[in-house]
């Protein structure tokens, strides 16, 4: 497999955090996914997508526990 970007055959299986909008916040959930080491172009399979598609729909029906890490602020101009 090449990368469609930038034609790299660098491509690994990594753990990403990919983000999911809630509203005004973004909740990151783990997964495995190839990614490209030059570019880190991600690319989803089918199982991938649909575990995500699962995890929002959860996180609307505040089905999951959350913990935050973090906050995110914004500069008032």
């Amino acid at each position: 497999m090449k990368c469609i970007i930038c034609k790299s055959p660098d491509i690994v299986v990594k753990e990403v955090d990919e983000g999911i909008k809630l509203d005004n916040d973004i909740a990151l959930y783990p997964v495995k996914v190839n990614v490209c080491n030059n570019c880190g172009e991600r690319y989803y399979d089918r199982n991938t997508m649909q575990q995500l598609e699962d995890v929002k729909g959860k996180l609307k029906n505040k089905e999951l526990t959350l913990q935050v890490v973090g906050k995110v602020v914004r500069v008032a101009v």
